[in-house]
């Protein structure tokens, strides 16, 4: 928890505004004064993770205070910030602990943490207009052509997350198979049809149902052994719908399923893509960075052969909420897909105005934040080189959680371990119950060591450990095992 500091309280901020409209304060020097007692406060509890829980239920009080009135007058920043200290910041996600594992979330850093306040500071709309802002988000753009052997003509663009980067490719691959539907919209478009396995993240048919297609235009493909999608299927597939009249125009591959971290075979589905000249997509918020490791880059093998890599540096990047991106081999495809005349948006030679393709060029959004800043900042202070080691030390988690699971006559490996995530039962006396391990997950939960999640497997409850975390080491591995033993030998249900 945050450490209780004896510094004498501030004047009042802010202060009242007699007739002024400026929200500015009047007082600098105590407003720096707060300031750094709210940013020490962020450092001590990032300093002491470890002797808090993962995760605790918000108490009554805690809602209560989320549920106050409509605040019309000013409240003292200090009373402000009291309210966040005692009621938000003991009550968070828990993604930010090393025992937090059960879904896929980054756990940010100190750098990004303060490069997040310095972006806040310049609160640059980086929808457009010639300001470095837009500089540093083309710097980004350029460091992951070169990650991932995209060529010159390549671009790319922050969004929230993968989800939305998805829905964007989505329609990016749209636009190329049709380009009237800009201007006729669906009813233009001829019967089109996407393809991914069936392990395939939920957001890829909603995008469908978002562009106006329905999730009906989404075919899934069954997987293998492993979790990758069966090629000869999807062969067979798209052969059937071309002769049923059907246009395929899109093929999504998985870098990294959500369920167990399974990787397609990238180059095969290329070769598809190109024999049947449709877009190629993948989709790689669990495992697309995996290409900053040099021993998880090798099983990536293809996605350089990919038209556009969704991928999230709020991940594995340790990036600060939010920060997706969307990378694409040719940003031309992108300004065909969402440029637009507008006269308030009129173009200069030289000035606030000038360039010629503005980031709302490329995308849907013209009010945009500075999230290029926290990972300039991320990329830059700690280099490519530690974050690949962070991801290999996750990896090697896995497969050490895998060989403890396989090893323990209680404990079932429920699916193979592609990359960071151990999918695994309780199983007394080598009989699993599903509803016991979604009890004993409640139960680790409650007791505030460790996070995992459930997942469903053949429709079986699962426990599922992702591990994405910097902070997790193996003692988290060990509260884990131990957590779920304790708990499946005391379940008497």
């Amino acid at each position: 928890m945050a450490v209780e500091r004896t510094l004498p309280r501030p004047a009042t901020f802010p202060p009242a505004l007699s007739g002024a409209t400026t929200l500015d304060s009047a007082d600098w020097p105590s407003l720096r004064a707060q300031a750094h007692r709210m940013l020490d406060d962020m450092l001590d509890h990032l300093q002491t993770l470890d002797a808090q829980p993962v995760w605790q239920a918000p108490p009554p009080a805690a809602r209560a205070a989320m549920a106050g009135p409509l605040p019309l007058g000013p409240t003292d920043l200090v009373d402000t910030h009291a309210i966040f200290r005692e009621t938000i910041l003991p009550y968070s996600s828990g993604n930010l602990h090393s025992g937090f594992m059960g879904w896929v979330q980054g756990a940010g850093t100190p750098v990004g943490m303060l490069a997040e306040m310095l972006a806040g500071g310049l609160n640059a709309n980086c929808g457009g207009r010639d300001h470095m802002g837009i500089a540093v988000e083309r710097q980004i753009v350029a460091w992951m052509r070169e990650v991932f052997g995209f060529p010159a003509c390549a671009d790319g663009l922050f969004l929230t997350g993968t989800s939305q980067a998805n829905f964007v490719a989505l329609l990016i691959a749209r636009t190329r198979a049709c380009r009237t539907v800009r201007s006729g919209g669906v009813a233009a478009a001829p019967r089109l049809l996407a393809y991914a396995s069936n392990a395939v993240h939920g957001c890829v048919p909603r995008a469908l149902e978002m562009a106006g297609l329905g999730s009906d235009a989404l075919r899934r493909i069954a997987t293998d052994a492993r979790g990758a999608i069966d090629v000869a299927a999807l062969a067979r597939q798209i052969r059937a719908d071309r002769a049923a009249g059907f246009q395929p125009f899109l093929l999504i591959g998985t870098a990294g399923s959500v369920d167990i971290g399974a990787i397609d075979d990238l180059h095969a589905l290329a070769n598809v893509a190109a024999r049947e000249a449709v877009h190629f997509h993948v989709d790689g918020a669990l495992g697309a960075l995996g290409m900053l490791s040099d021993a998880i880059a090798p099983l990536l093998a293809g996605i350089e052969r990919a038209d556009s890599i969704a991928f999230d540096f709020h991940k594995w990047g340790h990036v600060p909420y939010d920060a997706g991106f969307l990378l694409v081999r040719d940003g031309a495809w992108q300004h065909d897909t969402f440029a637009a005349e507008a006269s308030y948006l009129t173009r200069a030679q030289t000035g606030l105005a000038a360039g010629a393709r503005w980031p709302c060029d490329l995308g849907p959004d013209l009010s945009r934040g500075f999230r290029a800043l926290k990972t300039w900042f991320t990329l830059k202070t700690y280099g490519l080189k530690a974050l690949g080691a962070a991801i290999d030390a996750n990896c090697q988690l896995a497969r050490t959680l895998a060989a403890r699971i396989e090893d323990h006559p209680d404990l079932v490996l429920r699916a193979p371990v592609a990359l960071n995530i151990v999918c695994f039962g309780f199983a007394r006396r080598g009989v699993e119950d599903g509803d016991r391990n979604r009890r004993i997950v409640e139960r680790l939960h409650a007791a505030g060591r460790i996070a995992p999640s459930i997942t469903l497997l053949d429709g079986v409850p699962a426990i599922r450990a992702a591990f994405v975390n910097h902070r997790t080491t193996t003692r988290d591995v060990d509260a884990l095992i131990e957590g779920v033993l304790a708990f499946g030998h005391a379940d008497r249900a």
